[in-house]
């Protein structure tokens, strides 16, 4: 007879995981004590601190009455028109419904990790394989891992422009895939994916009938030219209906609002079905008051250009003082150092910086090879001034 319960001697699934980037970062500086003659500067994590938003007050004020009410996991018609209205603007997209192709998220994170439990059906002959840049948002990997599949790293180096390989991946890799996770613009490397880039994952996935999924919540920050969007490709190719393609986007990044926890996941309608049903299980439905919020935020471009200039005159200052090539799009700096952990301690103690190792956003891919390996992750987003100090002390490091 057939095991019909995991057998209890059988490694879990969560064991296989490593410790979150970010637990790792506690480790390494556990024990030591940042410069105090100099004012610390958080660079670690990618934490908005820009002023809240005008609208966010008297919008939460005005909803308060809703704390009392359950929310629907899907989000209410109003959020759901707001985003709907948002992506036609923005990506120039002719029709998306807002009952059947879009979705409330709790932020990406939440819905890039429930994303590969709604799509990947794994049995007991075959593991499908997951792909994701390498380096990338750790999301994927767990994801990958806790769903039942199998992680494929795309190695993003400085030889590929830090763009995932998709090139050299063999028919059979592709005939096994389920999902591809893309990050665009990228965290860590700040990598943009151009129309073409998403036409030859796109045509791909038609021949091979796997799901794209692109992490999109760092569209709103963009150096020079405003990234192209998964949606807006396929429409251009014909595929009206998002077929095999969801988008996940936040507020976190794109209105500094990280403490909202609210975001989109919109495309396919037979993707969207089956995620909201997942969704109706799990229950992670948005509090009504922050659900208005989340709407006017949608809503409002004002505030998004102001960040705009803020991240952009950031960029700028660091780049002015450290040298180098301004990334594409995202807030964060992607540095190459002889040794990550070393760097980032002496960081730490010498200069009162807090940064991430870039090993610590990569795992060892099919090679054994780690892409974050040799480099440090910096995120601007203390504004113009700490931007420009920022790249003054870590200069000093190399002498």
């Amino acid at each position: 007879m057939s095991k019909t319960i995991i057998d209890k001697h059988e490694q879990h699934r969560l064991d296989q995981l490593g410790e979150y980037p970010f637990a790792r970062l506690r480790q390494l500086l556990q024990g030591l004590i940042p410069n105090p003659d100099l004012p610390f500067i958080d660079a670690g994590a990618g934490e908005p601190r820009l002023p809240l938003p005008s609208f966010v007050q008297p919008t939460l004020d005005k909803h308060l009455a809703g704390f009392s009410k359950y929310p629907t996991t899907t989000g209410n018609d109003f959020l759901r028109e707001s985003i709907a209205a948002w992506l036609q603007r923005r990506f120039g997209l002719k029709s998306i419904d807002a009952n059947s192709q879009v979705l409330s998220a709790n932020g990406t994170r939440e819905a890039l990790f429930a994303a590969a439990h709604a799509l990947i059906n794994p049995n007991a002959d075959s593991q499908p394989w997951v792909m994701m840049p390498n380096p990338m948002y750790q999301i994927y990997l767990g994801a990958a891992i806790t769903a039942g599949g199998k992680p494929y790293l795309q190695p993003c180096s400085k030889e590929t422009g830090f763009a995932p390989d998709i090139e050299g991946i063999t028919d059979d890799v592709w005939q096994d895939t389920a999902l591809v996770y893309v990050c665009s613009p990228s965290n860590p490397t700040g990598w943009v994916a151009d129309e073409v880039y998403y036409t030859k994952l796109l045509k791909l996935a038609e021949k091979f009938d796997f799901y794209v999924l692109a992490d999109e919540c760092y569209s709103e920050i963009y150096y020079a030219d405003k990234p192209i969007g998964l949606l807006e490709v396929a429409q251009n190719m014909g595929n009206t209906d998002y077929k095999r393609c969801l988008v996940m986007n936040s507020l976190s990044k794109r209105s500094a609002l990280p403490g909202l926890r609210s975001g989109l996941i919109a495309g396919d309608a037979a993707l969207i079905k089956q995620f909201s049903k997942l969704r109706s299980y799990t229950g992670p439905g948005t509090p009504l008051p922050l659900q208005h919020v989340a709407a006017a935020a949608w809503a409002d471009e004002e505030h998004v250009q102001d960040h705009l200039k803020v991240y952009r005159d950031s960029l700028d200052a660091f780049f002015d003082v450290y040298g180098g090539t301004i990334p594409a799009g995202s807030f964060f700096v992607w540095l190459p150092v002889a040794d990550e952990e070393d760097f980032v301690k002496k960081a730490y103690v010498e200069q009162g910086v807090k940064l991430l190792p870039g090993s610590y956003l990569g795992t060892e891919d099919q090679q054994g090879i780690n892409a974050g390996s040799g480099y440090v992750r910096a995120a601007l987003v203390d504004g113009v001034g700490c931007a420009s100090e920022l790249a003054k002390r870590l200069k000093a490091l190399f002498g």
